[in-house]
């Protein structure tokens, strides 16, 4: 998953995307551009825990090349 889709998701920014997640903003800053699947993960968990989380869903388009949709999105 791109770092700027994850972010784009969890509100649109990184102090959002960080309160969405638990983390501080300066976390979500140190991001790299594209999410290993542990970072990933937690960015999909925010979004099923999350009323809008069921408009937005995790494609595998979205995500890097070798990494799979966690079965409990599908």
């Amino acid at each position: 998953m791109q770092k700027s889709k994850a972010i784009e998701l969890l509100g649109g920014n990184t102090t959002a995307a960080a309160k969405a997640i638990g983390i501080s903003y300066q976390a979500v800053n140190q991001w790299p551009d594209i999410l290993p699947p542990r970072i990933a993960d937690r960015v999909a968990a925010a979004l099923a825990r999350s009323k809008t989380g069921g408009s937005h869903p995790i494609a595998t388009a979205s995500m890097a090349p070798g990494h799979k949709v966690p079965g409990w999105i599908r």
